[in-house]
Order: C-alpha cells, then sequence, then structure tokens
C-alpha cells in the first residue's frame, strides 16, 4: 500500500446504504488509509464519474440495486482503466463466488468481516500501485535506453556490449582506440582478441568466473592490443547490463596514461567520505543496488543497517558546531570497530551512517546491530575537549526475495530509524519479511509500555495552537495539541502512537487526561483575567460511557471553569459511525455549558446529512481544502458551501492549516469565521498569542 499520506486512496463505493458506505470508508481511516470517497447514486453519475474521475478502487456491493454489480463490473470493464473491483458480499459460496469472477470482479470482500475487507483494499491498491510502478519503470527504461544510446555513441570512453564474450555493440571512441573505422570490423570478434597474449590465460579465468555468476571486479588492468597487434596498458571496468532485451556486459576501457597505482588511489579517495573515511553515498548506493539485484535474481541474503546517534541537536548544543565533523568521524571509527570483511559501511546523509552486511542471514543482522549498540553505549566518546555517551538507533531491513526492490529496503530502513528514536533510542528495530509479525509485536509492545508510563508519570504535554477570528472577535481562543514527552526535548505527535492506544484500550485514559490538563490551564487564564476557551480532541471510546462526562463535570467544579470554554471535539467520521452515542455525549456535556465541534468536516460520503441529526457549535473544514486553495476553485466552491450552510443553522467554522495571505482573502470572502495554520502562529507551550 503506497505510504505516503498526501497520496490518498480514491475509492468508489457502490452501495444503496449510505450508513454502509460511510462504515467503509471510516473503518479504512481508522486503519490509518487516507480516503477520498465517491458515491454514485445511479448508472449515470457512475459512468459521468468514471470519466471524469481519477479513481483507485471501486467497491460494490453484491446487493446494490440502484446500480447492479453486473453493470458496475461492464462500466469499468469498457471505461479502458486499470481499475481494480471488489465485490462486497454478504456470504461467500460457490455461486457467489463463480458469478461475482464471471463478471471480472478481481477480489471478493466479506461486509461482516472488516479486517478481510481492509486487506482486500491494502492488497488491491497495493497491486495496482505496483502496476502503475511498473508502467512507469518502462516507461522510464526505454527513455533511459534510448538517452543511454546517445550518450554511449558521443562519449569520449570507449565503450562495448559483449554478449558470451562476443561484441554486439562499440562507440567511436573503443572503435578508435584499437584502430577500427567501423563496427562491421569487430561484430562477434570474441573480447579476447583485445587483449595482449601474455594475459589471455587470466583473462580467459576472469571471464569463466563472471560467466558463472560472480561479480565482475570493478577495475581490472591489463595490457590490450589494437587492430595491428600493438600492445598498451589499459584497464577494464565490467557492469551488467541489458541491450536490445539481452543480458551481456558493458566494457569500458581506458587507456592507462599515469601511474595505475596513483590512479587506483584517486579512484579510492574518489569512493570516500573525506570526513568519516567510510564509503561515500553514491558508491554504498551502488553496492546497495547490487545487493538488491542479487536479492531478486539469485536469492541471496543481505542486511543493510542506517544508524543515527540519539538526541543529535542536543549533542552539538553541548560540544559546539563546530564539532560536527569530529563527533561524526569518532561514531564512523567506533562503527568501523565492531564490522568485519563482509560489511561495507558508508556515511549515507548529514549524520546518519549506513552499513551493508553481505551475504548474512536475519540473525548475522541481528547480531552486527546488538554489537554496534553495546560498542556504543559502553564507550565514552572523546571530541576535542568534550567526552560524553553517545547511543544510537538503528533501523534495518533483511534484503531478501520479498523485498527486492531498493525503494522498499531504504524506506523500511529509514521507517526502523524514526521507530526507534520514536521510543527513545538506544534500539534496533530491523525489518524481516519472515518475521513481520514478531516484530511489530516486539515495536507495540514498546509503545504500550511507553504510553502506560506517560499516563501514570504526566508524560503528556499539550501544546496550544491560536485560532483567529476573521469577524473581530479578539476572545483567546486555542486548540490543545497532545504531545508524548520523549525527554531531552524532543516531543512526539499522536499519530504514532493513536493507533496502538486504540487497539489496546488507553484511549479512553488519554481522553481523560488531555481533557484534566486543558480544565485546569483553562482555570489559571481565567484567574489571570484572560479567560480563554480551548479545543479538545476527544476519541470515540469516550463515546459510550458517561465516566469522561462525570470527569468533566468533577474538573469543570474544581477549576472554578464555565463550561462554556471548552470544546470538546470529534472528527467526523467517527461521529458518522458513532452517531447515536454523539448525540447523547452532545446532550450530557450540554447539561455543563460544553460546547461540541465537528473536526475533519466536509470530506465525508454526506457531511451535510449530520447536521441534519446534531448540532455542533464548531466547523472545522478538513485540512486538504485549505492545500492549494488559491489554485483550486473547487475547494474554494466547496467552502463556501460550508461557510454558507453552517450559517443558515448557526454553526461556527474554522478553517485550518492557512498557508497564506491570498487563502486568507478567499476564507474571508466565503464567510469562514476562524482561521489557523502555521503561516498565522506556530503551535507552541504557551498561550500569549495578541488576540488583540
Amino acid at each position: 500500500m503506497p505510504k505516503n499520506l498526501d497520496n490518498a486512496l480514491r475509492l468508489m463505493v457502490v452501495d444503496d446504504s449510505m450508513e454502509d458506505a460511510e462504515t467503509i470508508v471510516s473503518g479504512l481511516r481508522n486503519a490509518g488509509i487516507p480516503v477520498r470517497p465517491l458515491r454514485p447514486a445511479s448508472a449515470d453519475e457512475l459512468a459521468t464519474m468514471l470519466g471524469s474521475q481519477s479513481i483507485d478502487l471501486v467497491l460494490a456491493s453484491q446487493k446494490s440495486t440502484a446500480v447492479p454489480l453486473a453493470e458496475v463490473a461492464q462500466r469499468v470493464q469498457s471505461s479502458g482503466k486499470d481499475l481494480p473491483l471488489i465485490a462486497v458480499v454478504d456470504a461467500i459460496d460457490d455461486g457467489t463466488f463463480a458469478e461475482t469472477h464471471g463478471l471480472g470482479v478481481r477480489r471478493i470482500a466479506l461486509r461482516g468481516k472488516p479486517q478481510l475487507l481492509l486487506n482486500a483494499v491494502r492488497d488491491e491498491w497495493a497491486d495496482l500501485d505496483a502496476r502503475r510502478m511498473l508502467r512507469r519503470l518502462e516507461a522510464r527504461v526505454r527513455e533511459t535506453e534510448r538517452r543511454c544510446d546517445a550518450l554511449i555513441e558521443s562519449s569520449r570512453d570507449p565503450i562495448a556490449y559483449v554478449h558470451e564474450g562476443m561484441h554486439i555493440r562499440a562507440n567511436a571512441a573503443y572503435l578508435e582506440m584499437f584502430g577500427h573505422e567501423s563496427f562491421e570490423d569487430v561484430e562477434g570478434m570474441s573480447l579476447l582478441d583485445m587483449v595482449a597474449p601474455h594475459h589471455l590465460e587470466d583473462f580467459k579465468a576472469l571471464l569463466k568466473r563472471i560467466g558463472k555468476g560472480e561479480p565482475p571486479p570493478p577495475r581490472y588492468e591489463l595490457q590490450a592490443r589494437d587492430a595491428d597487434g600493438n600492445a598498451f596498458p589499459a584497464s577494464m571496468e565490467f557492469t551488467p547490463a541489458q541491450y536490445e532485451g539481452e543480458s551481456c556486459l558493458q566494457v569500458v576501457f581506458r587507456r592507462e596514461e599515469v601511474d595505475p597505482e596513483l590512479a587506483r588511489q584517486v579512484e579510492e579517495l574518489r569512493q570516500r567520505d573525506q570526513v568519516t573515511g567510510l564509503l561515500n553515498r553514491p558508491t554504498f548506493l551502488r553496492a546497495l543496488e547490487d545487493a538488491v539485484s542479487d536479492a531478486a535474481q539469485k536469492d541471496g541474503q543481505h542486511g543493510l543497517l542506517l544508524l543515527e546517534p540519539d538526541h543529535y541537536q542536543r549533542l552539538l548544543q553541548e560540544m559546539g558546531l563546530d564539532a560536527a565533523d569530529a563527533m561524526l568521524a569518532a561514531i564512523a571509527q567506533r562503527l568501523q570497530g565492531v564490522l568485519d570483511e563482509r560489511a561495507l559501511a558508508a556515511r549515507y546523509s548529514e549524520h546518519r551512517l549506513a552499513v551493508l552486511l553481505r551475504g548474512a542471514d536475519y540473525a548475522a543482522t541481528t547480531a552486527l546491530a546488538e554489537r554496534i549498540l553495546g560498542a556504543f553505549s559502553s564507550h565514552v566518546f572523546t571530541i576535542g575537549t568534550h567526552s560524553s555517551t553517545i547511543t544510537a538507533s538503528i533501523g534495518g531491513v533483511q534484503i531478501g526475495e520479498k523485498i527486492a526492490s531498493l525503494g522498499q529496503v531504504l524506506a523500511k530502513a529509514d521507517a526502523g530509524v524514526q521507530s526507534s528514536l520514536g521510543v527513545g533510542g538506544n534500539r534496533y528495530e530491523i525489518f524481516d519479511p519472515a518475521a513481520a509479525d514478531r516484530a511489530e509485536e516486539e515495536h507495540v509492545q514498546a509503545w504500550v509500555t511507553r504510553l502506560r508510563d506517560a499516563l501514570d508519570h504526566e508524560g503528556f504535554v499539550l501544546h496550544y495552537h491560536p485560532v483567529i477570528s476573521l469577524q473581530a472577535d479578539t476572545g483567546a481562543v486555542y486548540e490543545a495539541l497532545l504531545r508524548l514527552d520523549a525527554g531531552e526535548g524532543e516531543l512526539v505527535k499522536p499519530l504514532s502512537f493513536l493507533q496502538i492506544a486504540e487497539e489496546h484500550g488507553l484511549l479512553w485514559e488519554i481522553d481523560h487526561h488531555v481533557v484534566g490538563q486543558a480544565i485546569a490551564r483553562i482555570g489559571e487564564s481565567i484567574r489571570a483575567g484572560t479567560p480563554t476557551t480551548l479545543l479538545v480532541e476527544v476519541s470515540q471510546a469516550s463515546l459510550h460511557d458517561d465516566s469522561l462526562v462525570r470527569y468533566i463535570g468533577e474538573q469543570l467544579s474544581r477549576h472554578s471553569v464555565p463550561g462554556e470554554y471548552l470544546v470538546l471535539q470529534l472528527p467526523e467520521a467517527k461521529v458518522f459511525t458513532h452517531l447515536k452515542a454523539t448525540q447523547d455525549f452532545a446532550t450530557a456535556i450540554g447539561k455543563y455549558d460544553c460546547r461540541l465541534a465537528l473536526a475533519q468536516f466536509g470530506v465525508g460520503l454526506d457531511s451535510f446529512q449530520l447536521l441534519a441529526h446534531l448540532q455542533p457549535h464548531l466547523l472545522k473544514l478538513d485540512r486538504s481544502f485549505t492545500e492549494d486553495l488559491v489554485q483550486t476553485p473547487d475547494n474554494q466552491k466547496r467552502i463556501q458551501e460550508i461557510a454558507e450552510k453552517a450559517r443558515e443553522l448557526g454553526i461556527r467554522t474554522i478553517a485550518e492549516q492557512v498557508q497564506d495571505a491570498a487563502s486568507m482573502s478567499i476564507l474571508f470572502s466565503a464567510g469562514v469565521d476562524y482561521v489557523q495554520g502555521s503561516f498565522l502562529a506556530e503551535p507552541g507551550p504557551l498561550m500569549n498569542y495578541d488576540f488583540e
């Protein structure tokens, strides 16, 4: 499944029941999949959407009558688009299976099994993304081949392509070096004919090893001979390649006019990072590409580790910015001390190092990660006049047939680094396709332990983001944003842990914790003579019992806070699937004069339908509406529609993530009441914005 959260799933849901369709969309969003849904109400709407909209997947109910499944399948097929169709059924039997697959349905999902439906969507989206990527890659390959052909022909380097030892292509520089007039002179000629007699035996042995699948050396020195039999010193570089679809070797001959040892030393320097002495990024990536290719084609196994020092910014502040290179050099030296000849180490980015462990299984990769952690945590680093312990966070991936893609490999390793940093550092997380479940379980358990500790020891803090009126209201309004204090000044945003908290029943406790802090803070503002309204997001976990409502009443009374200063917000998608519970919750908090807000409003299948059943105090528009607002007339129109409808109902509106002054002008003209965004003010631990 595509991981970029900006890349939302464009999903068409064909279902007679709006509630069932919204449940599907909400379930996908709860699982972390950003969804932009469409729901055609008729065959004509279906045809229009297929023709005019960009769609990734179609979910169609087998029992739909407005647009039957057979018609959906026919319309999808006739659209000519690569558009996977998933049939949503109540039960699967032989007849259902035969009927749906006969229509061209790619997959069947059971309505009553949300996890199976989620898996079907994820798998089909991932397959679609892979097919699209393959098509893009094929187009790029064709274009690259065309450009490479032109570049090779114009290159001053003598280049030839060789298949089974015979020339199948050579450029003008190659022909000139060996004294030939045209390619016909060398076509089909053995590469051995270009080698001086006293080097033939060694060169034959080299070609045999390459033919058996051994990797060619990066550089091979020998005596070459031209068409007249004259010998001259040369070096050869080999690169696996393809020519007109056939596997072959690209050979670059270079006449050696300088001292070979000096040339070797220069080449060695060219491949090294000057600060750490490790391989530089381009050289390392070439080695990593070879390892990935070996895993894909020959079932090879290799381990990749990415490493970052923990609390890097704090270390720089303590030692001084001028010590950055010295610190990285010391870290690299310590790393090299635990590596053997199978390992290649490199400086991957500013303060991130990388290690490729060739021919290693998961156990060997894990053992190396443990040795590195131990070598760091047990050592006192001396850097200039400073000495300090430095721990590391490591993310890794086991490169094998199941994950033989350079992009996947780097993404998995990077995710491991970020995850290790996020739960405190001095640990490693290595993705192994064969052991993914175990790794995920360990990761989740680490987060559960950390969240429990934060609840028990005041580890959650609030930051405050000003909500600014466009209609001359000077009252102080902030949104309270939850952060997990990771220590050393590091704060973790909720996106990293809320899903885990929900799965392990911790959301209701977090809600209590956040609401309690918020009410206490409002009380402080009232006593300081600057009464402040706070918007606080709560979860659907608090809707199904009255414990949060009772706690709100207790805390309001304890801190002498009028309820009107507390606005509790819920995401629209959660409200739609917990409507009755939300209605009861709104009534209950209304007894304390607290207000209700709907967040992420406007992206549901029928957002306005909610307002027929619920009267919130505020609507916070989904942030997607303000992305590139100036350049997106459709978003401008949608915002105006929502603002006008809300105004008719006596509901105020907030637009968040406002990016520029031009957007502010558009929002003001549309009648939006409040705005919020880093362009206006950054969130922070203090409530010190001047609303006057």
